[in-house]
C-alpha cells in the first residue's frame, strides 16, 4: 500500500466530519514558521531478527547454502552416497558435498533442502537456480526439482531442470525453474542423474528471478517494496543487538559481508537463542545481505544510510563478564574497521575499499554522512571506548556525523549518566531507545520541548508501544505512537531522525513482537504502526508551524481532551499539514483556525484518517471501536486509512469532529487574494 500526499488522494469515503460548534479550538499560527523538518526525520531500522534477512528480505531461498552451519548438513536431507568435504574453492566457506553413484539398493543419490519454513513459489514465475560444481573428469547430469511438501495430498514435481556438469574445475552453473502451481512450502531436490560420475557441489542457491530492481543477489520484491512505500529518510542497519554479538567473535563484521557472495562466511545470529520459548537452532546469517546490499538498498529507496558498528563491547544484556569486552589497548582493529567503512562507502576507486565497491558494481560513492558507534551500550566502559573512536574518526573523517547511545531505556541511571557524556565527547546525535508502556507514551507529549537546543541532536533509533499483556500489533498502541510522534515533529530542531523497531517478522520464525511488517513465504501485511509511520513520512512538510489549544502545545495536557497535534507547511505546494491524534474514547469536535493568513484564504482541505474497525454497536447506537483489531495475512486491509474532503467553514477555519482513538492528517490548501 502506497499512501500519497493528501492533495492527490481521491475521495474514498465519508466520515463524521461536519461544520459544527467545536469544543476544541486549534490555532495554527502561519505567521510564525518554525524550524526545518529534516529529510531524515522518519526512517526505518533493519535488524536481522525474526528471520528478517535470510528467509525474509534477502531473496535467497536455500538454507545453509554453503554447508557452513556448525552442523554442516542442517537444513539438508541426504539420500544415497553423499559425503561432506572441507577443501572447497572458497577459503572462508571450505565445505561442500560430494555426490557419488548410489549402490544398487539406494537407487538415487542427492540432496533435499527444506528452505526457510519451506520455499514459497508462485505459479508461472521464474526461479534462478545456481551451483558451483565440478566432476571427477566424466561428464555428469544433475536433475534439479521443486516439489510439493511431503504432507501434500498430491506430492509431485512442480518444476524441474537438468544441468550438464562437464568440467573438472569449479564452475558456476545455472538453470531456470518455472513452477506450474503456487506452493508456500515447496522443497528443492538435486539428483545425481548419472551412474558413472562423481560430482562436487558448493554454494547451492535459489532466487526469484524477479527480485527488487532485478538484482542478481537481490531482495524479495514485495518486502523491499513495503520499505520503499514508507518513503524513509534514513535507513539504519544492520542492528541492533546483532552488531554486538554475545562474544567478540560473533559480532557483526562488515568486511565479512562484502566481496563475492560465495565467499562470505556464515555467522551465528544472536537472536537464535535469546528466548528459550522461541529458540531457532538453525538461525544463522549467510552474509548475503551485506553492507554493499544495504548501501544499495538505501540508495534505491532514497534514504540516507546509517550503518552501526561495534564499539568493542559485546551485548551487555547477554554477557555480563567484563573480560569478554575488547580491552582499550586492543581497539585499533575496530577503529580501523570504522575508518575503512567510510572509504568503502565514499572513497574513490583508487582506494583499497573504494576499488572493491567499484568491483562489486558501484563505482560512484554512496555518499555516507552518518555512522553510529555502538548500539545500546552503557556505563564508563562504553564511554571510554567511544572516546577512542571519536578521536580517531574526527581526525580521519570530520565530515561524518557520529551517533552515540543513551543506553537501553529513555530514563534512569544509565540514561542520566550517558547524555552528559555524549555532550562532553561532542557526538552529533544520541540514539534513544524506548520500548515502553501505553502509559509512558501518553505521558511523553512534551518530552523534547525542554531539551537543550545546543549540542547533540536526538535519534529515536528504536521505539514501539508495548501494551502490558498485549505485545502484538493491535490498533491501540499505534495510535499512542502517533501521539508521541507529534511531539517529535514539533521539536524537529532536536529530533533529527526516528525509526520504529523491529521492522520485519516471519509469522513462523519470530522472536520479538510487535513488529511493523509481517510476512510468510508468499505474502506480507502491514500493521497499524506501519500505517502511522507511512502517514507521517508521506505528509511531513518541510517546516514546523505552531499549533496550540489555549496557547499551549497540543500534547495531551489538561484541558486538551486527549488530543495531540503537530503542524507543518509544505513550502513547495504552500499547503499546511495538521496531524491530530485523539487518544480518548470520545469524538472531539474541533475548530481549526489558520492564524496570520495575509491576503490568503483556505480553498480546500483533504483529510486522511486511521480509525479502528467496529467491534459492534452499543446500546445508544454508536459503534464500539475494536482497539484489539490488527491486520493479518488473511485480513490485510482490515485497518486502512480513509480519505475524505472537508468544506472550509470560513476563509480561515475548518470545523471537524475527530473520531475516538484516531489519527488524522488534514492538508489545508490556501490561495492568495489579489
Amino acid at each position: 500500500m502506497n499512501i500519497v500526499p493528501l492533495c492527490t488522494v481521491m475521495l474514498a469515503a465519508t466520515l463524521p466530519w461536519a461544520n459544527i460548534c467545536a469544543e476544541n479550538h486549534l490555532v495554527v499560527d502561519t505567521s510564525r514558521p518554525g524550524v526545518e523538518i529534516p529529510a531524515t526525520m522518519y526512517g526505518i531500522f533493519f535488524e536481522d531478527i525474526n528471520f528478517a534477512a535470510d528467509g525474509g528480505l534477502y531473496g535467497e531461498m536455500v538454507k545453509n547454502r554453503s554447508f557452513e552451519f556448525p552442523q554442516h548438513l542442517m537444513g539438508w536431507h541426504t539420500f544415497g552416497n553423499v559425503s561432506l568435504m572441507d577443501d572447497g574453492p572458497f577459503d572462508r566457506n571450505p565445505h561442500y558435498v560430494r555426490l557419488s553413484p548410489p549402490s544398487h539398493r539406494a537407487k538415487h543419490t542427492g540432496l533435499e533442502n527444506e528452505g526457510f519454513f519451506g520455499m514459497g513459489v508462485h505459479r508461472g514465475h521464474e526461479y534462478r537456480f545456481s551451483v558451483w560444481a565440478r566432476t571427477n573428469g566424466s561428464p555428469a547430469t544433475l536433475k534439479v526439482v521443486l516439489e510439493n511438501p511431503a504432507s501434500s495430498s498430491s506430492t509431485q514435481n512442480i518444476a524441474s531442470a537438468s544441468i550438464s556438469v562437464n568440467s573438472a574445475e569449479w564452475t558456476r552453473y545455472t538453470a531456470i525453474l518455472r513452477p506450474d502451481t503456487t506452493e508456500a512450502k515447496a522443497r528443492l531436490r538435486i539428483f545425481l542423474d548419472s551412474r558413472d560420475a562423481t560430482v562436487d557441489l558448493e554454494h547451492i542457491s535459489l532466487f526469484p528471478a524477479d527480485t527488487w530492481k532485478g538484482r542478481t543477489n537481490g531482495m524479495r520484491r514485495d518486502l523491499a517494496q513495503r520499505l520503499a512505500d514508507l518513503h524513509p529518510g534514513v535507513f539504519r542497519f544492520p542492528g541492533g543487538c546483532i552488531v554486538e554479538g554475545t562474544e567478540s567473535a560473533d559480532r557483526y563484521q562488515w568486511k565479512n559481508t562484502v566481496g563475492p557472495v560465495e565467499n562470505r562466511p556464515t555467522n551465528i545470529s544472536r537472536w537464535q537463542f535469546t528466548f528459550t520459548d522461541r529458540f531457532f537452532p538453525d538461525y544463522y546469517q549467510s552474509g548475503g545481505l551485506g553492507f554493499y546490499e544495504y548501501f544499495l538498498l538505501a540508495e534505491d529507496i532514497g534514504a540516507e544510510p546509517l550503518p552501526v558498528i561495534s564499539a568493542g563491547l559485546v551485548c551487555q544484556y547477554q554477557n555480563k563478564n567484563p573480560e569478554t569486552h575488547v580491552p582499550l589497548d586492543s581497539l585499533e582493529p575496530y577503529i580501523c574497521d570504522a575508518i575503512d567503512l567510510v572509504e568503502f562507502a565514499n572513497g574513490d576507486t583508487t582506494t583499497t575499499w573504494g576499488a572493491l565497491r567499484a568491483e562489486m558494481g558501484h563505482p560512484a560513492p554512496f555518499g555516507l554522512k552518518y555512522l553510529a558507534i555502538g548500539n545500546e551500550q552503557w556505563g564508563p566502559e562504553y564511554v571510554e571506548r567511544l572516546n577512542a573512536f571519536v578521536t580517531a574518526m574526527r581526525k580521519a573523517h570530520p565530515e561524518i556525523k557520529l551517533v552515540g547511545s543513551s543506553g537501553p531505556k529513555p530514563d534512569g541511571d544509565k540514561f542520566d549518566y550517558l547524555w552528559p557524556e555524549m555532550r562532553r565527547l561532542g557526538l552529533d546525535l544520541v540514539d534513544e531507545h524506548f520500548y515502553c508502556s501505553d502509559e509512558w507514551f501518553l505521558s511523553q507529549g512534551l518530552r523534547y520541548d525542554d531539551y537543550p537546543r545546543k549540542g547533540p541532536k536526538v535519534f529515536a533509533g528504536e521505539y514501539a508501544c508495548h501494551v502490558k499483556g498485549k505485545k502484538w500489533n493491535h490498533f491501540y498502541p499505534a495510535i499512542l505512537e502517533a501521539a508521541f510522534m507529534t511531539g517529535m515533529e514539533r521539536n524537529a530542531d532536536i529530533v533529527e531522525m526516528a525509526t520504529y523497531a523491529p521492522l520485519l517478522a516471519h509469522i513462523e520464525g519470530w522472536q520479538w513482537r510487535p513488529d511493523m511488517i509481517w510476512f510468510d513465504n508468499l505474502h506480507s501485511t502491514v500493521t497499524s504502526s506501519y500505517l502511522v509511520q507511512q502517514m507521517f513520512a508521506t505528509n511531513k512538510g518541510n517546516r514546523t508551524v505552531p499549533v496550540t489549544i489555549g496557547g499551549k502545545p497540543v500534547a495531551g495536557t489538561d484541558g486538551q481532551n486527549g488530543l495531540f497535534a503537530s503542524a507543518s507547511c509544505d513550502e513547495t505546494s504552500g499547503d499546511y499539514i495538521l496531524k491530530i491524534v485523539n487518544t480518548s474514547g470520545t469524538p472531539q469536535p474541533a475548530t481549526v483556525r489558520l492564524k496570520g493568513l495575509k491576503k490568503a484564504s483556505i480553498i480546500s482541505a483533504g483529510e486522511l484518517t486511521l480509525s479502528p474497525p467496529s467491534a459492534g454497536i452499543s446500546d445508544d447506537g454508536t459503534a464500539i471501536p475494536d482497539l484489539d483489531a490488527e491486520n493479518t495475512i488473511g485480513s490485510p486491509l482490515l485497518i486502512t486509512p480513509v480519505h475524505h474532503t472537508v468544506t472550509p467553514s470560513s476563509s480561515t477555519t475548518i470545523d471537524v469532529t475527530i473520531p475516538p482513538y484516531s489519527f488524522s492528517i488534514c492538508r489545508i490548501r490556501v490561495a492568495h487574494r489579489q
